[in-house]
């Protein structure tokens, strides 16, 4: 086989992880080339500030396999995994994170299933969660019922952004044109033949979390907003609502004018106004939500921008992200 084109590529989305990065690569490598199958291992460091950079060079010099990718920028997770689903060679190419809690051996099991049932994608589901936090387990509990009721019963429960895809699925996500691509979304989307591996979350191996609660949030909020125009018919409602309610506090102001009860009203009236400022105001925030995607894709910038690259033997380039071209730096 041409050595490149490796039969598995490994895209790792790296921020600030100088801690994890040599833990990381103690464990992976002894996995990858136990699979007797020639691939490489392609880190983005996404614009990390600390001495990522030169942790992953010092890998590398002993790690042949190893390839990285550095943005410019700090792009975000997923636009971060999106530079690595571009550049991967592989024929399967699966995701992980940098910190361990995915078990690197479940790749192995990964890319047997799908080799053996002919699947296009197998999807790492989390069994046991039980390493995480009680309010991690119950935010993602949250996360996962409301995008299964609002997106659809294809999302696999509990599955992240561990996963092994074939190359066919690899060109179809490269070639959608999402500006806010949420994977664990777009994956099952595709409707391609998938599969399921079960594992035990572990706890992360060193530093902290690059994902806090507002990352969390957003990250719920471009699920909604990128699948579904629920939240539309959910200020539409809420408007009807509204309307409703004002409708029969007029009706009873009414008959108290009418039946000469009329009292002192001023906090009636101070909540009602309350009640219909904050519905408007909420249908607004809805709405600007898909005014500021549509202002996104128009401006046509690319989502990331590529500084350096291992692999390349040229300038470096900039995708789109839009299934277009690559523009020359």
């Amino acid at each position: 086989m041409d050595i490149c084109v490796p039969r598995l590529s490994v895209v790792v989305p790296v921020f600030n992880e100088e801690d994890v990065l040599p833990l990381f690569a103690q464990r992976m490598r002894p996995v990858l080339d136990g699979l007797g199958v020639s691939y490489e291992v392609l880190t983005v460091d996404d614009g990390s500030r600390d001495a990522t950079p030169a942790v992953l060079q010092r890998i590398r010099r002993e790690w042949p396999q190893l390839r990285v990718v550095r943005l410019r920028r700090n792009s975000g997770h997923q636009n971060a995994l999106t530079a690595g689903l571009h550049r991967a060679r592989g024929q399967y190419v699966a995701s992980i994170d940098v910190d361990l809690q995915d078990p690197p051996e479940v790749i192995a099991e990964m890319l047997e299933l799908a080799e053996s049932a002919n699947l296009d994608v197998v999807h790492g589901v989390r069994a046991d969660r039980s390493t995480d936090s009680a309010f991690k387990r119950g935010t993602a509990g949250l996360y996962y019922r409301l995008i299964r009721r609002v997106v659809g019963a294809d999302v696999p429960h509990n599955a992240g952004d561990f996963r092994l895809l074939s190359r066919t699925a690899v060109d179809a996500l490269t070639e959608l044109p999402e500006h806010q691509p949420v994977y664990r979304l777009l994956v099952p989307w595709l409707g391609l033949p998938s599969g399921e591996v079960t594992y035990t979350r572990e706890r992360r191996a060193a530093g902290s979390s690059k994902y806090p609660l507002g990352k969390m949030i957003r990250l719920a909020l471009d699920s909604v907003t990128g699948f579904s125009a629920a939240p539309l018919r959910v200020a539409t409602w809420l408007g009807c609502a509204g309307i409703a309610l004002c409708v029969a506090i007029g009706a009873a102001a009414l008959g108290a004018y009418l039946w000469g009860t009329v009292v002192p009203g001023w906090t009636s009236m101070f909540v009602a106004l309350m009640f219909v400022g904050a519905l408007q105001l909420l249908c607004l925030g809805l709405l600007g939500e898909y005014v500021a995607r549509i202002f996104t894709t128009m401006q046509g910038r690319p989502r990331y921008v590529v500084a350096y690259d291992s692999a390349a033997t040229g300038r470096p380039l900039v995708e789109t992200g839009t299934g277009s071209t690559p523009w020359k730096l």
